[in-house]
């Protein structure tokens, strides 16, 4: 795994000026691994930022860029000697310095942290929403992908790509959009250079905290709702004594008299 995340340039320049011209050579080695046949060296010289002769160890030979770069190639080339070690430069040159440069690099990378966590969902397509979020990692070369039952999600994720924290290390986000199913198992996989084999971690729902908060909040609003209905049960039971008290006190009316006080009592439930 650790070959597939190179991707590197190194670049070694020489550069001469006088009288505000400048003529520069510029070294660099370009590769995907850290095997020779994926290398190539590249010596390109330069004359006020125009390229004018190269050569490349994928040709083996000086090749001109311009006019005056086509005539001292011919002139180049017919130096066997300095073309054999300019050969020889993929490897001891670019191999060598890949080696350092991969355990100097490669050794100090750091190993991610990951969390999942419910969120509300960004459309109204799907019922429920998952984020993988994935912490202080380095290099920031990295992949995060989905399983649900075992097989790979492809559709309804989404990702924010990698963000630099400002200390070397990165971070990056998931999302997952879905139709929860009863029994399922659903499990976010990093891979990293730092990692021997890919991190798996699947969702736990008991530990997930934005939806243990979700519960909280619904368990108050339900002990709210019902010290409510208990205080206007309590104040309607007073209200009717209250009135009944004051019936009995009124003798001026007449005995066989019956006056009725309509009482409307309307409870609204909000959800």
């Amino acid at each position: 795994m650790a070959s597939f995340f190179l991707c590197f340039t190194f670049l070694f320049i020489s550069i001469h000026a006088a009288d505000g011209f400048l003529e520069y050579m510029v070294n660099r080695c370009e590769f995907n691994s850290t095997e020779l046949k994926a290398m190539e060296y590249i010596y390109s010289h330069y004359y006020n930022k125009i390229e004018y002769i190269r050569f490349s160890s994928s040709v083996g030979q000086y090749v001109g860029v311009t006019e005056f770069g086509v005539n001292l190639a011919e002139i180049w080339n017919n130096d066997t000697e300095e073309l054999n070690l300019m050969r020889l430069k993929i490897a001891t040159y670019c191999q060598h310095n890949i080696d350092i440069h991969d355990r100097a690099i490669l050794a100090k990378s750091v190993q991610p942290s990951v969390r999942i966590k419910s969120k509300t969902p960004l459309s109204g397509q799907n019922p429920a929403m998952l984020v993988c979020s994935v912490y202080d990692f380095f290099p920031s070369e990295i992949k995060v992908r989905w399983l649900r039952d075992g097989q790979e999600v492809t559709s309804d994720v989404t990702s924010t790509g990698k963000m630099a924290n400002g200390d070397w290390y990165y971070q990056t986000h998931s999302y997952l959009e879905y139709t929860p199913r009863s029994g399922e198992k659903i499990s976010c996989v990093v891979e990293h250079v730092s990692l021997k084999e890919p991190l798996i971690t699947d969702w736990d729902p008991s530990s997930d905290k934005s939806t243990s908060e979700s519960a909280t909040l619904t368990a108050i609003g339900a002990s709210i709702l019902t010290l409510g209905l208990i205080l206007l049960l309590a104040g309607l039971i007073f209200y009717r004594w209250k009135a009944q008290g004051q019936t009995r006190t009124h003798t001026h009316r007449p005995l066989n008299s019956t006056s009725y006080q309509p009482f409307y009592l309307t409870v609204c439930v909000l959800n």
